[in-house]
């Protein structure tokens, strides 16, 4: 609207004047303000464009642009009654404004659409505000949540390092300290259990450094070992060698196997292990039993491991193995129950794991069908072993 001053108007035209000047950049500098007074900016810069028509004879027509930027700001940051209240007021000076400059439809009608447009973009201004609003809140909130998930992770991890170092060393130096404590005895009555002894202590020393140092892959990098294990992986194959440990350690323990073992899952049979190591501890540590009864069951739908032993029970300890014993059968939606064995007599573990189901198949009932013709039922095989006493 100030192009009249600036470029050269034809000798017949009105010249510009500093009035008509002044009053078109009045028009103007208000916006500078329109985010903090939006109603009074709008209501400056409709009065100057008004007083420019009406007062001053000056060159050419001003255009609404001002007018229009304030109209939008207006609806954008005003509160419904007051956004609405101008809307009402701006719709009648457009109506005034057309009316007086000849009473055009088309240009009447043209006014409304571009100030009404100037109303919607500055409602969807606000809208759009809000939508990234919400996305970065919901951007905060899932960071917050990433960050909850990596340190339960992170505890979840501590917990169960601190399950495995309790299970390896407390199995470990348990065994060591029985060992060395009869060690002195058999020098002075029995010279060849002795030096079994000492056999003992060394082979146990050296397994739980050999898990230790497995264990520790976990807490490092291992750049120049990527193939190596992370982590300890003891099998059922294994119980039999952990038994023979024990038994040499003074108690007479049995080991018996029931049923089939069917596909391996190396992580039941490692928890299994462990669960099996951490119960002949506690029998060695607190129980002072005089026998003790391993006994592993394989069935269709659970693995069992039970150990009983005549002893007084671990009493006398912290009951942090047992708790450990307890979160490890949970961890695989099993369940772990300890108190005295048969007639009340010594302590007994016994843990059960579900076994997980093959996709597709579903469970045998009492109520189904019977086997068809030409098919025989089928029947459990168990297979027992028995690793002296």
């Amino acid at each position: 609207m100030t192009m009249p001053f600036v470029v050269p108007r034809a000798p017949e035209l009105p010249e510009a004047t500093w009035t008509s000047y002044g009053l078109t950049t009045l028009m103007v500098l208000p916006l500078v303000a329109r985010r903090r007074a939006p109603v009074a900016v709008l209501v400056t810069v409709m009065a100057a464009g008004a007083l420019y028509t009406l007062a001053v004879d000056g060159p050419g027509q001003p255009l609404p642009y001002t007018g229009l930027v304030a109209f939008c700001t207006v609806a954008e940051l005003s509160s419904p009654p007051k956004r609405i209240g101008i809307a009402v007021l701006t719709v009648a000076a457009v109506l005034v404004s057309v009316g007086l400059d000849g009473d055009d439809m088309r240009e009447l009608l043209f006014s409304l659409f571009v100030f009404a447009a100037a109303y919607a973009f500055g409602r969807f201004t606000v809208t759009r505000k809000a939508y990234l609003r919400a996305v970065e809140d919901r951007a905060r909130q899932l960071e917050l949540t990433h960050r909850i998930e990596a340190e339960q992770a992170a505890a979840r991890e501590r917990a169960r390092i601190a399950r495995e170092m309790h299970d390896i060393l407390s199995h470990a130096v348990s065994l060591m300290i029985v060992q060395a404590e009869a060690g002195p005895v058999a020098v002075r009555t029995a010279p060849e259990r002795a030096e079994a002894a000492f056999d003992a202590i060394s082979e146990t020393g050296r397994d739980a450094m050999a898990q230790l140092r497995r264990m520790l892959g976990v807490l490092r990098e291992s750049e120049g070992a990527p193939d190596a294990p992370r982590e300890p992986q003891p099998a059922l194959a294994g119980l039999p060698g952990l038994v023979e440990r024990v038994r040499g350690s003074g108690p007479a323990v049995s080991y018996e196997v029931t049923g089939d073992p069917g596909a391996p899952d190396l992580a039941v049979e490692a928890t299994v292990y462990r669960i099996a190591q951490e119960a002949l501890t506690n029998v060695i540590r607190h129980a002072d039993a005089s026998t003790v009864r391993v006994r592993l069951e394989h069935r269709p739908e659970a693995l069992t491991l039970t150990v009983t032993d005549d002893g007084r029970g671990p009493g006398g300890g912290s009951g942090l193995g047992l708790v450990g014993i307890r979160e490890r059968a949970a961890a695989h939606g099993g369940t772990a129950g300890t108190g005295p064995g048969p007639d009340g007599r010594g302590f007994r573990v016994r843990v059960t794991i579900p076994r997980a189901r093959p996709p597709g198949t579903e469970a045998r009932t009492g109520t189904g069908p019977g086997p068809g013709p030409g098919m025989e039922a089928e029947t459990e095989t168990e297979r027992t072993t028995e690793v002296g006493s």
